[in-house]
């Protein structure tokens, strides 16, 4: 089994920066990926970034391309989600995911093991 931790929510204004950590333990994978989904309040939960377990390959929503950016250190076990120019409608609870093999789509349904959640609240 794996457990994953998420911490760094919080609130801020608009243009705010947040940094997210997800750690993760139990038996971690050297292969595989971690991504961040996000849910809002009687929405779907959507596909926010991803990382390979080992740092090469990154992908992102179109919606946060160029604001978030997603990084790993592999000898703390921790993934990282930086959010920068924060938007209203990136309000959310941001999940931390992983899959011992590298999802083929950013369908949630593609990876094994979830965080809780940690909420982000961005303010105009």
């Amino acid at each position: 089994q794996v457990q994953l931790v998420e911490s760094g929510g919080g609130q801020v204004h608009v243009g705010g920066s947040l940094r997210l950590s997800c750690t993760a333990s139990g038996r971690t994978f050297g292969t595989g990926a971690m991504a961040w989904f996000r849910q809002a309040p009687g929405k779907d939960r959507d596909f926010v970034a991803a990382i390979s377990w080992s740092g090469g390959n990154m992908y992102y929503a179109d919606s946060v391309k160029g604001r978030f950016t997603i990084s790993i250190d592999n000898a703390k076990n921790t993934g990282y989600l930086q959010m920068d120019s924060l938007k209203p409608e990136d309000t959310a609870v941001y999940i931390c995911a992983a899959d011992p093999y590298f999802p083929t789509s950013p369908e949630p349904s593609e990876y094994e093991y979830w965080g809780q959640g940690t909420q982000v609240t961005v303010s105009s």
